[in-house]
């Protein structure tokens, strides 16, 4: 299986990355090429150090003799890429390349916390990792392919807190990227069976297949038994691979990024790189 790329060849950065990066019209041109920035990035985002530990060259005469840029410069466009959406449109485009290889029959969504060291936006303490925490949930296709996720929410709130709203967004996101989700089986854990995730499912004319939450209901219903395919649920798990995918990035697995806009581009960083994987395997 081809494994994680941790760094990216030129015709790479030019086929996949480049045309997704809003870059300068006119004024300061970096002498860096960006490609080489853009390598710095994932270096960060693999190891998760600190910024002003990248292995770039301390003086400045160093620098520009072997044309590093400082880490000021790489953060600086960290910063940039990750505010004005560029990073989320390199994932939107590595859903375009592998379009052929989603199986849409069935849609999986599931939970990832990761343990924020220093705090920061959408964090707080969550009393089963002992920590403050902030969480995201990734929608995968069959094959563990990421192709769609919802925001960061404070670790303080269950896996279903603003579910209605997230899945709404998820959905919509889905059907813009030219997804056909319709008909598809929504695979999810009891945490997530409300009433209003099920209401949104069926306006989308997606199937939800979620074991009932037995605290939902008071009562026994009385009828016919929610729709429940537990083989189908079998499949969920592979959205477990792909968290241990996700894993391997450092700066994912503990958050160091006060801003959630930050660390939820470096997500968008890492789906893309997921989904990409193999077609950078061809190209080396």
């Amino acid at each position: 299986m081809s494994t994680i790329p941790e760094s990216v060849t030129e015709e790479q950065f030019r086929d996949y990355i480049l045309p997704n990066l809003r870059t300068a019209r006119r004024g300061y041109v970096s002498k860096t090429p960006l490609w080489g920035i853009f390598n710095l990035i994932l270096y960060r985002l693999h190891t998760g150090c600190q910024w002003d530990r990248l292995p770039v060259s301390k003086e400045a005469n160093e620098r520009e003799r072997r044309n590093e840029p400082s880490w000021q410069a790489v953060y600086d466009h960290w910063r940039k890429w990750s505010a004005d959406g560029s990073l989320e449109r390199i994932w939107q485009n590595s859903i375009e390349h592998i379009k052929s290889e989603l199986d849409l029959r069935q849609i999986n969504l599931d939970g990832s916390h990761a343990i924020a060291k220093k705090g920061g936006e959408s964090v707080a303490y969550q009393r089963r990792k002992r920590a403050k925490t902030s969480n995201i949930l990734p929608i995968t296709d069959k094959n563990g392919y990421l192709i769609a996720c919802t925001g960061i929410v404070a670790g303080n709130h269950n896996d279903a807190f603003n579910l209605k709203d997230q899945l709404q967004t998820a959905f919509k996101t889905m059907k813009h990227w030219g997804l056909a989700i319709s008909g598809a089986f929504f695979n999810a854990d009891s945490v997530f069976d409300t009433k209003e995730a099920r209401k949104v499912c069926f306006n989308h004319q997606v199937v939800p297949n979620m074991a009932e939450n037995r605290r939902n209901r008071k009562y026994v219903k009385r009828g016919r038994k929610r729709l429940f395919n537990p083989l189908v649920y079998k499949d969920r798990f592979v959205s477990e691979r792909s968290f241990a995918w996700i894993d391997k990035f450092r700066a994912l697995l503990l958050r160091f990024d006060l801003k959630a806009a930050h660390f939820l581009a470096g997500h968008h960083l890492a789906f893309a790189l997921i989904n990409l994987r193999h077609l950078f395997a061809l190209i080396v």
